[in-house]
């Protein structure tokens, strides 16, 4: 599974230098993502869980929260040092892991597979999804969300301001289409139970000014996968 991407390393370092402001930074795709994903995702108490591009553990930390085992992967160590140092990290198991390698883990391990916003910095999205699928067990749930396709038809990618420098800076983006997401989920032999495509209201777009031109366009795709 190993990428030929070049920009590999540059959104390692961009994630690394974006750590320090990305829980701060009124970004809106992540508070849009949240509560769709947790729904999905399910009651955890009990189960085993792998969060695959965990950033600073949003995801992990309250499956964590609810009762899971979790064990939660990232290139980043920029990102998971602020993991680390929130309430409730100690209850995860985080591991430094580039998604484009096979993942260090024996087939089966897992209840739930979760990764939230990472495929557009996927280079192989077949592998990925493969990957996802050899670690859930029998019954298991794989839930994933993406910024939507459509979001790069306006220009719109992984981006921040660079503390220290003022700048924006984009770590680097791969705009797959939904039909690619859709096809390499099916081809790792998942079957689809949801697919959704989300937009902002405008009271969300209140509460998050920069989703305001946003409203009543698709921002966010999730899908729920199960073997």
């Amino acid at each position: 599974m190993t990428t030929t991407w070049e920009g590999t390393r540059a959104i390692r370092d961009g994630y690394n230098r974006w750590a320090i402001v990305y829980d701060h930074d009124a970004n809106p795709l992540p508070a849009l993502e949240e509560p769709i994903a947790a729904e999905l995702i399910g009651e955890v108490a009990g189960l085993s869980a792998l969060d695959l591009g965990c950033g600073t553990g949003r995801h992990a930390l309250r499956m964590a929260s609810e009762g899971a085992v979790v064990t939660a992967v990232d290139f980043s160590e920029g990102m998971l040092a602020e993991a680390r140092r929130k309430p409730g990290a100690d209850r995860v198991r985080f591991v430094v892991h580039d998604l484009h390698d096979p993942l260090p883990f024996p087939d089966g391990s897992f209840d739930r597979v979760v990764s939230g916003l990472v495929l557009e910095h996927i280079d192989d999205l077949a592998a990925f999804f493969a990957e996802g699928r050899r670690r859930l067990r029998p019954g298991g749930r794989m839930v994933v969300s993406a910024a939507h396709p459509a979001m790069f038809l306006r220009g719109s990618q992984a981006r921040f301001t660079d503390p220290e420098t003022g700048r924006i800076v984009h770590p680097g983006s791969r705009p797959h289409r939904l039909g690619e997401m859709v096809m390499a989920a099916l081809s790792a032999g998942l079957r689809i139970e949801h697919i959704g495509e989300h937009a902002p209201d405008r009271a969300f777009a209140a509460q998050y000014p920069r989703a305001e031109k946003y409203v009543g366009y698709p921002m966010l795709v999730v899908m729920a996968l199960s073997v």
